[in-house]
């Protein structure tokens, strides 16, 4: 191999992924950090680190220029973009090239013909894949969306035509919410990634989210890597991944797979992408997407390939062949790796299942990993890390692997059960419920897209407490009953620790007693609801912010009359006041 420094342009766990898998290859890694992520753990796996001043992604991860000059200062000869900020940007990629580096990924061009939804579903159809009704052309107006549902029914999904990852995505049921779901998907893809532009699809009830994972190489080799399930989301944001996809058609399966080597094979695509579809109740495939980009959920799909797909990456980008596939195979289908065993990927978001899943940034306190067979650990955070309120809340994943689906359930609910994180709440509540559930657990998948945001509650039956004591800090203690060892949980605050440290800041609002409205972390008023003076009552939605790259509600406290105290568009601190409801 040639490249010999890697300047990677993310941060958290993907960037220490990327680090260690450099380090594997001989390849020096070369580490930036915001001011916020000072310290952080993928600055101290990676050989070097160097800092980009600001806070925000736009002035850090996603400042072109400055990433160019410290990958040339550092003596860099290639720059991985990892997943999110400007790794599906082909205009960064570009710029990358020009400045002498090698991409660790698909070529510009084909980023902009896959990047774009709209050219993405042209290229579907001309290799024949299945798709769902959709506007050729991005929306110029929320009327035309109307329009749409008026000819083929609602409901609808109103998507970003630039990005992925579920950002500028809503789901329409009620017509009277189109115009409501238009502005907020533009603002969502503006947000994530610098365009706002939107079209329409006719959106498949109940559908599940199935995936290829493809790596394709300089020397004609299109491999598929098996499938993935990513059905149980929250938002369209992905919670729980499997590999293989569980509950498939051989026919399904084949037109999952085959399709996505064509569409690949078609853009003279080089490097680790996905292939994504819906799989409808009735058992319909429709192409969904192609993310240019290595994604959150590979692991899974390497548990049970036994490929190193970040590997793979750079040696694509050296112009390398693919490590498994013998150099006569001229890219024939016979190439794929086989499939052993089955995994499972648990994404650890810094988030409240109490609270809709909102961000909870903060101090992590305490962050205890399990162990075992099949089990590992893709982490940036550590004890004493922080959770910026200025990222994505994805702290770590943690998948498990077993010889079959039972052993990889069985062997997940034992390391969600000895995963423990404190000072900031996260979904691990939410994990620990889905792994017992029959949705998850029968004879068939039966989660869909939505079916976390219409049917989970999250249980009361979590260490035989409260589902709100979860948070407190808690110390575990060892007694003997009747010669048997018991380990019981309580709040330091009974063990004479002092007062309990408190949970961390929920994202619903709060009120003191002069009926103060706060936002509970840093966030960006993106639009108010309701005008100054209006009467409002306890529930009512008032505000949409923006924290975390993710637009939530905040709602009204209390009844009366609300008095706002901040503008749209501004960034408010955590547990400033917003509005006053007297």
């Amino acid at each position: 191999m040639t490249l010999s420094a890697v300047l990677i342009a993310n941060r958290g766990e993907i960037a220490a992924r990327i680090a260690r898998t450099a380090r594997d290859l001989g390849i020096r890694s070369i580490a930036v950090y915001s001011e916020p992520d000072t310290g952080a753990l993928h600055t101290q796996i990676a050989d070097e680190a160097y800092l980009l001043p600001g806070k925000t992604s736009a002035e850090t991860y996603m400042n072109i220029p400055a990433l160019i000059e410290i990958a040339h200062r550092a003596g860099a000869d290639c720059l991985h973009p990892g997943y999110g900020f400007l790794s599906e940007n082909a205009d960064f990629a570009r710029t990358v090239e020009q400045a002498g580096l090698t991409w660790i990924g698909p070529s510009p061009e084909a980023i902009e013909l896959l990047g774009d939804k709209l050219s993405a579903r042209a290229l579907a159809v001309e290799v024949d894949a299945p798709l769902a009704p959709g506007t050729g052309e991005p929306l110029s107006t929320w009327e035309e969306a109307r329009d749409f549902a008026d000819k083929h029914g609602m409901p609808i999904a109103i998507k970003a035509a630039f990005g992925g990852g579920g950002r500028g995505l809503k789901v329409v049921f009620d017509e009277a919410d189109i115009e409501e779901g238009f502005a907020s998907a533009g603002r969502e893809a503006k947000e994530a990634f610098g365009r706002g532009e939107c079209y329409v699809e006719k959106f498949l009830t109940h559908p599940r989210h199935v995936e290829a994972q493809v790596l394709a190489d300089a020397h004609g080799n299109v491999a598929v890597l098996g499938t993935r399930d990513c059905s149980t989301q929250r938002r369209f944001q992905k919670l729980i991944e499997e590999a293989p996809a569980p509950f498939l058609t051989d026919e399904q399966r084949s037109a999952i797979e085959e399709g996505a080597r064509e569409i690949i094979r078609k853009a003279n695509y080089q490097s680790a992408g996905t292939v994504e579809y819906i799989v409808s109740e009735d058992g319909t495939v429709s192409f969904l997407e192609v993310n240019t980009r290595v994604q959150v959920e590979h692991p899974i799909t390497e548990a049970v390939t036994g490929v190193d797909i970040i590997a793979e990456q750079f040696r694509i980008a050296d112009g390398l062949p693919l490590s498994f596939v013998d150099s006569k195979s001229n890219g024939g289908n016979g190439i794929d790796p086989s499939i052993s065993g089955h995994a499972f990927e648990f994404r650890i978001n810094a988030e409240d299942v109490t609270n809709g899943f909102a961000p909870s940034p903060g101090t992590v306190t305490r962050f205890d990993v399990p162990t075992g067979p099949g089990v590992r650990i893709d982490t940036g955070v550590r004890t004493g890390g922080q959770i910026p309120p200025y990222y994505d809340s994805l702290m770590g994943k943690l998948v498990v692997w077993g010889p079959d689906r039972d052993t990889a359930l069985a062997r997940a609910k034992q390391a969600l059960s000895e995963f423990v994180i404190e000072g900031v709440r996260t979904v691990l509540p939410f994990h620990r419920d889905m792994v017992d559930a029959p949705e998850i657990t029968g004879e068939s998948l039966d989660v869909y897209t939505d079916w976390v945001d219409h049917n989970y509650s999250p249980s009361q039956k979590h260490n035989g407490v409260d589902i709100e004591h979860i948070y407190d800090e808690r110390r575990d203690v060892v007694v003997e009953i009747d010669g048997r060892l018991h380990t019981i949980g309580f709040p330091v605050a009974m063990l004479g620790g002092g007062a309990a440290t408190a949970p961390a800041e929920t994202a619903g609002p709060a009120s003191d007693e002069a009926g103060a409205v706060t936002s509970k972390y840093e966030a960006t008023i993106v639009e108010w609801l309701v005008a100054d003076g209006d009467v409002v009552s306890k529930g009512d939605a008032i505000a949409t912010v923006e924290a975390m790259k993710m637009e939530s509600q905040i709602k009204a406290p209390r009844d009366g009359q609300i008095s706002l105290a901040a503008q749209q568009g501004e960034r408010v601190k955590a547990n400033a006041t917003i509005a006053t409801i007297s």
